[in-house]
């Protein structure tokens, strides 16, 4: 029930195959998907996250992308978007949560030609498991963040 740093993906959007390039990454990539996303190519990637920072993560991967053969790195720099995406598992505690990125890192992926997202997932359970569960933690509710969207639209109408 605790916010928590889960992983960083590497999500890659090209016109053209990236099978080559998720081969030319090296062994211990884990390959979540590659193939056709619409009319374009995705490649989405991570390495094992136990223990690491996303800073460190990041560093890593942004490595294998300078390792890459000549062949390989033209399909990165090719490639229509290239995503070091931070994804981080929310939580009903604590009260906040931060994650933090080194200025180091912030220049090497910028030096790649990536950039950096963020993902929050919303903790998955029932608002009155919610509302349980932060009483017993002496927690102040925050009625509007444990409403559903079909009670917040009745009561301040739809959304625009």
């Amino acid at each position: 029930m605790e916010t928590r740093f889960l992983n960083v993906d590497l999500d890659i959007l090209s016109r053209t195959s990236l099978e080559p390039l998720v081969t030319a990454l090296g062994k211990g990539i884990f390959v979540h998907y590659v193939g056709a996303e619409g009319r374009q190519q995705g490649a989405h990637l991570s390495l094992s996250s136990y223990g690491q920072s996303a800073d460190a993560l990041m560093r890593a991967l942004v490595r294998r992308v300078n390792r890459l053969t000549p062949a390989a790195r033209k399909l990165w720099d090719g490639a229509v978007s290239r995503e070091f995406n931070v994804g981080i598992q929310a939580g009903l505690t604590p009260h906040s949560h931060e994650l933090l990125v080194s200025s180091e890192t912030l220049k090497m992926v910028a030096k790649v030609g990536g950039r950096i997202g963020i993902t929050t997932y919303a903790p998955a359970m029932h608002p009155e498991q919610a509302r349980r569960i932060l009483a017993e933690k002496g927690v102040p509710p925050n009625n509007e963040m444990l409403l559903t969207r079909s009670a917040m639209t009745r009561r301040r109408g739809p959304r625009r």
